[in-house]
Parts: C-alpha cells; structure tokens; sequence
C-alpha cells in the first residue's frame, strides 16, 4: 500500500522543492493577452504580500482502475504561511463561508480571537484530518507555537474523480515536505500541490494565484490571492466578461456523464478555496469583510455557488506585528473604512485573476478507472476571446 505512495513521492518531493524557487514556465492568462483590471504586483502571486511563504507536495503515481489504498493517486498539499517558516507571531484573519459543504478548520477560533497561528493549509477532503495533525507537530517540532494547543487552518476541495481519495495516500511526510520547501518567490500553478486532481468549469484547474498593488494615494498596499479550485459546470465559465464556456461546449457524451453524477440542478459539485493575504494594517472585522469580497472575483468567473460547492473563503493580514503577543494593551493601526474599498477591489480583482490562473495552467490529467479531465484549449480560449474582441494583444 505504501510502496505505491513512496514511488511517487521520489519525484514528486523534487517537484516540491522546485515549485516555489523556480520561475514560472507555464504560460499564465495575462501572457495569453486575456485583459485584467487592476496592477498586478512584480510575481503577480501571493508571496507578493511580504514575508509569505508558500510550499507544495504533489502526489503522482499509477494508472489504470481504481485499486483503494494502491492508486491511481492524484493529490497533494499547499502549505501557505503568513509570516514565512520563521514566524511564530499569529495574524489578524477573517473568514467567511459562501457556500458550506466544504470543510476549513480552525474557524472557531478565527470567529472568536480574529487570530490565526501557523500555516495554512489545503488538501483533499479526505486528508483535513491527517494534515491538521501533521501541521500541528510540525509547529511543536520547530517551536512555532504560541498558544499551549494548536488550532491550524486546514481546507479541502475533493479530487475523487482522478484520485483513490479513500486510499488515504496524504502523510505527515508530505505535509511536512510541503512546510520544509515553502519559500518565496514564484508560485506554481495548475496541478500541483493540494490542486493536483482537481477541475474548475469542466477542465482540468487546480492553484492558482494572483496578486494587486494598490495605487500610493490609496496607500500602496499589496493584496495577494491563492485559490485552490474544484468548482463549476462548463456553461457558467466566464473570462474577462466573455461567456467562454457556451462557446466552448462539452462533448455530448461528456454531458451525459455528468449529468449522471449531478448532485443537485446545475451539477456544480465542485469547491473552491480562497486564501487572502495583504499587508494592508485590517482588523479581524474587516478581514472578514475582505473574505467576503472574494465571492465578486469568483462571481466574475461564472460560479452562482450551487448546494454542492463547499466555497470557503480566508483573508489575514501581515501588519500589526507584535499586536497578538501583546501581553496587556496593544497599539495596533487601521485602515480606515473610507480607504477600505481600494482594498476590495484588489481582492475581487486579484480572485478573478487567480481562479484563471488555475484555469489556464491546467494541464490534460487521467486518474482512477481511465477518467479523464481535459485542459482547456489555449486556442480555442483565444477563438472565443477574439470573438468579443476583448484580447489585450
């Protein structure tokens, strides 16, 4: 059972260790001439946001039927910490549910302190549990703790369609490779890490990241996005307004399928996951506002939210250093809500970005039992784009 597992692991560890400290070799949308509001920041990711770190295992091993506990294996983990390996100050976060047949933990304490400790971290929904616990022990083991007990933040999209999700092939090795490699720098994007297996609006997606800088007289703050997407049927898919996905249909016989495995009206059976990061100085109430607003940037991509997408959404923010050991009173600065909506629309802006990002580094994928999920047609993208005229270049 583990010998299956461990043969992947050999090169996917490698894969690990280059996806945050190697450039970018992937075409991304902006490269496509697909036009974007907003100023991306110089890595249009993340880890633009200064001192975030993002790290990822990838899991890829075997083909053919489904054999539950030897394969095919198709997932990962994404590990993004807010104040880099280093850190073991908390953060001022917020989050919010859209849509809640997902999982994210750790909320409880968000709710109530405003405050998240640690990583952040996203998997499949089979292995919330095993990497929660993973994280923890990675936290003691390297003194990362603030707190005598650990709440990390642990969020899931299921990737069973290419993935023998039952297998159970996530270990506290991966979660750990995952935290051990997080670096700054470059993001990869498509299937890699916790989005290795997953697919958005009929195509293969999986991460994707984007960021925006706000203009100096609004403050010069830095928002950047990760989002892990599973979620949409193809007729909803929108990019940069067109409606790409009536003009690129599913095979007839694909449709079928799906509508065979539809769980509710639409069949949008998928979730997505949305990190926020930003140096803007936000309280916890008004990160939960930011986390709101990452349901625009996924409205402009054609999602409604149906009853089977678990849409779970967390901003935090870097600033305010010092302000959660404080041990009596603690000065803290805040964004004043006249300023605040420069930063809603970086969030919205940079969600939009990301979710295609993910969309466009897709890469075609086979998994259990011959399934298949087909990339989106770069070509076929820019047939439908030109039809609108709304290329860049």
């Amino acid at each position: 059972m583990r010998s299956l597992t461990a043969l992947g692991c050999v090169a996917v560890l490698i894969c690990a260790a280059m996806s945050t400290t190697h450039a970018q070799t992937k075409r991304r949308a902006r490269d496509l001439g697909i036009p974007f509001d907003g100023t991306p920041g110089p890595l249009n990711a993340i880890t633009d946001v200064t001192g975030v770190e993002v790290g990822m295992t990838t899991l890829i091993s075997g083909e053919g039927a489904l054999n539950v506990g030897a394969g095919p294996v198709r997932t990962g983990v994404t590990a993004i910490l807010p104040r880099g390996k280093n850190g073991r100050e908390q953060v001022f976060a917020g989050w919010f549910s859209l849509n809640g047949n997902g999982e994210m933990t750790g909320t409880t304490w968000i709710e109530e302190a405003g405050l998240v400790e640690g990583p952040i971290l996203i998997t499949n929904t089979h292995s919330v549990g095993v990497v929660r616990d993973a994280s923890i022990k990675w936290s003691v083991d390297h003194g990362r703790t603030a707190q005598a007990w650990s709440l990390p933040v642990v969020a899931e999209t299921w990737d069973g369609f290419l993935n023998d999700i039952n297998g159970f092939h996530v270990h506290p090795e991966h979660v750990f490779a995952a935290l051990d490699r997080a670096r700054v720098g470059r993001v990869d994007e498509g299937n890699v890490g916790g989005g290795t297996g997953m697919r958005c609006y009929g195509f293969k997606c999986g991460t994707g990241t984007a960021s925006r800088k706000i203009a100096a007289q609004a403050g010069g703050y830095t928002v950047g996005v990760l989002v892990q997407a599973n979620h949409g049927t193809r007729e909803l898919l929108r990019v940069a307004g067109v409606p790409v996905g009536k003009e690129i249909p599913e095979p007839p016989t694909r449709r079928a399928a799906d509508a065979s495995r539809a769980a509710d009206a639409l069949g949008e059976t998928g979730s997505i996951i949305i990190v926020v990061a930003t140096d803007a100085p936000l309280l916890p109430h008004q990160l939960k506002r930011i986390a709101r607003r990452a349901s625009l940037g996924l409205a402009r991509t054609g999602s409604v939210s149906s009853n089977g997408s678990g849409d779970i959404f967390i901003a935090f923010s870097t600033a305010n250093a010092g302000a959660a050991e404080a041990a009596a009173t603690a000065p803290v600065t805040m964004l004043s809500n006249a300023r605040i909506g420069a930063v809603f629309e970086a969030t919205v802006e940079a969600t939009e970005e990301a979710i295609i990002n993910a969309l466009v580094a897709g890469e075609s994928m086979s998994g259990v039992d011959g399934h298949r999920i087909e990339a989106i047609s770069h070509d076929a993208l820019l047939a439908a784009m030109r039809k609108y005229n709304r290329l860049s270049k």
